[in-house]
């Protein structure tokens, strides 16, 4: 099988865990650790994780820079790093409450500053989709690395799928010029919010179906709700989530859009390939921390009839 790029960010994850409000001018217990994260990164180690041979081309600080790499490479991804001897890798304070759901605290870092100059066309040998994160994009020699991406993967027959990020930069960068800037895409794979404000449509369904006549296929991420997946305008699949109990929200989505694209790559049918999303977005919310968890084999079972698939 044709290996995945993705291309997006690495960060260093501060996750707060705790149980009630943060209290103001003064103490709030909780439970921190420190992760590697980034919805790039977090993207390429599931699908690696879901057996596919995968690239992850992003920036990082001088301070953490190898710390990252050696983490990539850990999850079983190929890291191609570019270390920016100026600034400090990405940082976020994730504030997870005790329903799992998160507030974020962002610097931005590194990350915000890759740019063409990062970009090598032997990062497309061998390569069959191209992922790429609109946290690239919502800077402006991230979005200069996202056009050249875009047009090389297309001048070699390569699919490339979008992820939309997150609405507040999406709603900065504005819907209008993130549907143009990303319209060589042929997939894309918002949440429901993102879906909404790309379409001002009035629930999932009509935004899938609206962001297909666009893209070609769009998947809708609904958290709980599952998934819905449209492609021509019309609705062609539908998925319920995988029950889980949620630990933190961290990087579900980006495991959803492993899964969607390990198995698509695959050629496995659309509503299975959702499952395979839902699926890795139930092991992500289950544990701490936007990566696979080496422990957790939850979704042995799955992965390993996925990955024989891959290799045979």
């Amino acid at each position: 099988m044709s290996a995945l790029l993705v291309i997006g960010d690495v960060v260093t994850d501060v996750v707060a865990l705790h149980d009630g409000p943060t209290a103001t001018g003064t103490d709030t217990p909780a439970d921190i650790v420190v992760r590697p994260g980034g919805s790039g990164a977090n993207t390429a180690s599931w699908a690696a994780r879901l057996g596919a041979g995968t690239r992850l081309l992003a920036r990082a600080g001088y301070d953490t820079g190898e710390w990252h790499a050696a983490e990539l490479a850990k999850a079983g991804v190929e890291p191609h790093l570019r270390i920016d001897p100026d600034r400090p890798s990405a940082v976020v304070i994730a504030m997870v409450d005790a329903t799992g759901e998160r507030s974020m605290l962002t610097n931005r870092g590194a990350s915000g500053h890759i740019g063409v100059g990062d970009w090598a066309p032997e990062l497309l040998d061998g390569v069959g989709h191209l992922h790429l994160s609109a946290y690239t994009m919502f800077a402006e020699p991230g979005l200069e690395l996202a056009r050249l991406a875009m047009r090389e993967a297309a001048s070699r027959g390569i699919s490339v799928s979008v992820d939309p990020a997150s609405c507040g930069p999406l709603r900065a960068f504005g819907p209008e010029r993130f549907l143009r800037e990303t319209a060589p895409a042929r997939v894309v794979i918002p949440n429901l919010e993102e879906a909404l404000l790309l379409t001002g449509a009035p629930d999932a369904e009509a935004a899938a179906r609206t962001l297909s006549a666009h893209y070609g296929t769009a998947v809708v991420k609904r958290g709980a709700g599952g998934a819905v997946l449209a492609r021509g305008g019309r609705i062609v699949a539908r998925a319920a989530a995988r029950p889980a109990e949620v630990v933190d929200s961290t990087g579900a989505g980006d495991a959803f859009a492993a899964g969607f694209l390990v198995a698509t790559m695959a050629g496995i049918a659309p509503e299975e390939a959702l499952r395979k999303g839902c699926e890795a977005g139930a092991a992500a919310v289950a544990q701490v921390g936007g990566r696979p968890d080496p422990g957790n084999f939850t979704l042995l079972t799955p992965i390993a009839g996925l990955r024989r698939k891959l290799h045979h």
